[in-house]
């Protein structure tokens, strides 16, 4: 059987610079607030992180767009595409909504591409 891969791994543990190649927006699963998507990749690989557009989700939003260099109080979500920055991949485990664990990647420690090349983890 001939297997054809069409995707790239994801992204491993530490830190990457990367460019964002998609935006989409939806609405979380359980409790149906807004939220973007942005796949940030690079030559190694990708990840996916979503942005909640709440109140708890201000101040990780305002941290991405910080390194992206957007000071601006609104933007519209389509500007992000195309745009670099450099982040921290790592596994985070919670429960989700049915009290079931779950681990997943997340990129975290946002800074502007060029700045941060090193983990900020010891």
């Amino acid at each position: 059987m001939k297997l054809k891969i069409d995707e790239k791994p994801y992204l491993p543990e530490g830190r990457h610079v990367v460019k964002i190649t998609e935006v989409e927006e939806g609405r979380s699963e359980n409790k149906d607030v807004p939220f973007i998507n942005c796949r940030f990749e690079n030559e190694d690989g990708f990840i996916n992180q979503r942005f909640y557009l709440s109140e708890p989700g201000q101040p990780i939003l305002a941290a991405f767009l910080k390194a992206l260099g957007i000071n601006k109080t609104e933007v519209d979500s389509k500007e992000l595409k195309g745009k670099s920055l450099s982040v921290e991949v790592e596994e985070r485990t919670y429960e989700d909504a049915e009290g079931k664990e779950k681990t997943i990647k997340q990129a975290t420690h946002f800074k502007e591409a060029g700045t941060a090349d090193t983990s900020d983890r010891f």
